[in-house]
C-alpha cells in the first residue's frame, strides 16, 4: 500500500491547481470563443455576444479564477521541484508569475465590451455600427494582448519541463513534452508577430499539441499519482514509520 508522503500530497495540491488552470483556461480560451462564433463582422459579433452574454460574462469569470490559479501553481511546483535545481525553479516561478499582471490586465479588454454592450448613457450618441466597431477593437485589442501572455507561458515550460526531467519524480517524457512545448508555444507568439500571414501556414496547428500533452498529462499525473518519492527520501520515510511503531 502506498503512503501518502509529504511529497505526494504537494504535488496533488499543485495538481488540483494545474486542473484549475486548465478547466477554466479550456472554458475561457476555447469552448466560449467556439460558442460566440466570432468573425471579422463587427455587426455580427456585436449581435453574438448580445445573443449570448451569459456565456461571455461567465468567460471573464472563467478567465480570473484562471489566473489566480496560476498564480499559486507555480509556487506549489516550486516547493516540489526546487529540490532538483533551486536556481531554475526560482526562473520557473519569476516566468510564470510575470504573465500573471498581463492576462489580468487583458481581461480588461473583455470588460470594456461588456460596457459597450451594457448601452452607459454616455454611449447613447454612438451609432450602431460604430458601437459594433467599438466592440470589435476591444476584442482584438484582447487577442493581441494574448500574443504577449503566451510569450510567458512558453517561456516557463521550459525550466518546469527541465526540473521535471531532471527530478525523476514524474515521468520523463512529460519534462520533453513540455520543453518541446514551450519551444513551439514561442514559435507561434513570435510568428504571429513577425509574419502577417503566420496562421495560414502549413503545420502552424501541430506547433502547440506537445505543450497540451505535457501540461495535461503533467497535471492528471499529479492529480491521480501524485511524485515518486526519491530514493533517499522514501528510505528516511519509511524509517521513520518503523520507529515510531516501535
Amino acid at each position: 500500500m502506498q503512503q501518502n508522503t509529504p511529497t505526494k500530497r504537494l504535488a496533488r495540491t499543485a495538481g488540483l491547481l494545474y486542473l484549475v488552470v486548465v478547466v477554466t483556461g479550456i472554458f475561457a480560451l476555447m469552448y466560449v470563443p467556439s460558442q460566440l462564433k466570432i468573425g471579422n463582422d463587427p455587426v455580427a459579433v456585436l449581435a453574438s455576444i448580445d445573443a449570448h452574454e451569459g456565456l461571455f460574462r461567465a468567460g471573464i469569470a472563467a478567465s480570473l479564477v484562471c489566473y489566480l490559479a496560476f498564480l499559486l501553481l507555480p509556487l506549489a511546483l516550486y516547493k516540489l521541484l526546487s529540490p532538483y535545481g533551486r536556481s531554475t525553479a526560482a526562473v520557473m516561478v519569476a516566468l510564470a508569475v510575470a504573465s500573471v499582471p498581463l492576462s489580468f490586465a487583458n481581461v480588461g479588454h473583455r470588460l470594456e465590451v461588456l460596457n459597450l454592450i451594457n448601452g452607459a448613457d454616455y454611449l447613447r450618441g454612438m451609432t450602431p455600427d460604430a458601437l459594433a466597431q467599438q466592440v470589435m477593437l476591444s476584442l482584438k485589442a484582447y487577442s493581441k494582448g494574448m500574443v504577449l501572455n503566451q510569450v510567458f507561458w512558453s517561456l516557463w515550460l521550459g525550466p518546469f519541463g527541465y526540473l521535471v526531467y531532471r527530478s525523476g519524480i514524474l515521468p520523463k517524457v512529460l519534462g520533453i513534452l513540455l520543453m518541446v512545448g514551450s519551444a513551439g508555444y514561442a514559435t507561434e507568439a513570435f510568428g504571429y508577430i513577425l509574419q502577417a500571414d503566420f496562421t495560414s501556414l502549413p503545420g502552424v496547428d501541430l506547433l502547440s499539441i506537445p505543450a497540451s500533452l505535457g501540461e495535461i498529462g503533467t497535471c492528471l499525473w499529479l492529480c491521480i499519482m501524485g511524485a515518486r518519492e526519491p530514493a533517499h527520501s522514501a528510505g528516511a520515510y519509511n524509517t521513520g514509520i518503523k520507529i515510531a511503531r516501535n
